[in-house]
């Protein structure tokens, strides 16, 4: 549904997209993810037909934007993160204005809006102005207005900016409702709301696509290898008057793909140690064995895993 390839964007001497490109295939919610000033919201600019890419291609609904830009346009609803709204109307004014814009008949119009206005939990609120509705209810408005027409594809723009956490709450539910038939992708610097709602993730940093994948593929990347936490009882880990940080990492080296150990923390009578290992293969049983067969007491052991956020500020920084 969408084919973004080798996009370049240059502002005078700044150039804020560099050879970016990325494919969306029907009916799926990706998360497009970067830092302010990444290019995220010049690639959704572009996307939508605002302003056009220096170099490159980009196919919409399998029309390309430089020849077909109307009829790509058709096919695309587009909420910015500042929702453009008039707020001295009332809601279903608006939405009729808007559905007027796109040139729809009466009769499919006012299906449309009764649809839109279930859709988005618009009911109690259709008769009142804009104006006088919480952040919460405009951001619905503008959901509204952007399926009115009923596009393919959906392009959103920090749309939970703002909002207090249970009006996130309600527009990813309502985000999460409205992508079951439809490709969404969605910019969001909430990353728990790309995990909840997204099947991939895109991250671009500096101009560039740095990561693409499922968040548990982005994870495993990312990491490398397998990082384990062990907390031993301290008063069983003498060895000859040695220190643990001394003896330790040649046994540890006894297992395969071994890399190195760290000392954690370390209270009174126990010590929490990171033991890295440079393949993905489970250690714990070995760690285990291990740790019974040199006589330390194992108080935990668990598996270190990153998280979305860790993965973020890796391909980020």
């Amino acid at each position: 549904m969408i084919e973004v390839s080798g996009i370049y964007k240059s502002f005078g001497n700044f150039q804020a997209l560099r050879g970016v490109s990325f494919s969306l295939k029907k009916g799926e919610v990706v998360g497009f993810l970067g830092p302010n000033g990444a290019g995220k919201t010049t690639t959704m600019r572009i996307l939508t037909g605002f302003i056009p890419p220096t170099e490159g291609v980009c196919r919409v609904a399998e029309f390309d934007l430089a020849t077909h830009k109307k009829l790509a346009q058709k096919k695309m609803g587009y909420l910015p993160e500042a929702t453009p709204l008039y707020t001295e109307m009332e809601v279903v004014k608006f939405l009729n204005y808007v559905g007027s814009l796109r040139g729809m008949n009466k009769k499919q119009l006012s299906a449309n809006i009764k649809d839109v206005v279930h859709t988005c939990g618009l009911t109690k609120v259709v008769g009142r102005k804009i104006a006088e509705l919480s952040k919460g209810y405009r951001q619905r408005v503008g959901l509204a207005q952007v399926l009115l027409h009923e596009p393919e594809i959906l392009i959103l723009d920090e749309p939970t900016v703002g909002l207090d956490p249970n009006q996130i709450v309600e527009i990813r539910e309502l985000i999460r409702h409205i992508g079951r038939d439809r490709t969404v992708l969605l910019s969001t610097h909430i990353l728990s709301e790309v995990e909840q709602v997204c099947e991939r993730v895109i991250i671009i940093n500096e101009g560039k696509i740095v990561g693409q994948g499922t968040p548990a593929e982005l994870v495993t990347k990312a990491q490398g290898g397998e990082v384990y936490l062990l907390t031993l009882k301290i008063n069983e880990l003498s060895r000859d008057g040695m220190p643990l940080a001394q003896y330790a990492p040649p046994l540890l080296g006894s297992l395969n793909g071994f890399e190195k150990m760290t000392v954690i923390a370390q209270k009174e009578n126990e010590i929490t140690i990171e033991a890295s290992f440079g393949s993905s293969q489970d250690r714990r049983e070995e760690l285990f064995k291990l740790a019974v067969a040199s006589g330390w007491v194992l108080l935990e052991l668990s598996r270190v895993k990153l998280s979305l956020e860790d993965v973020f500020k890796k391909l980020t920084r």
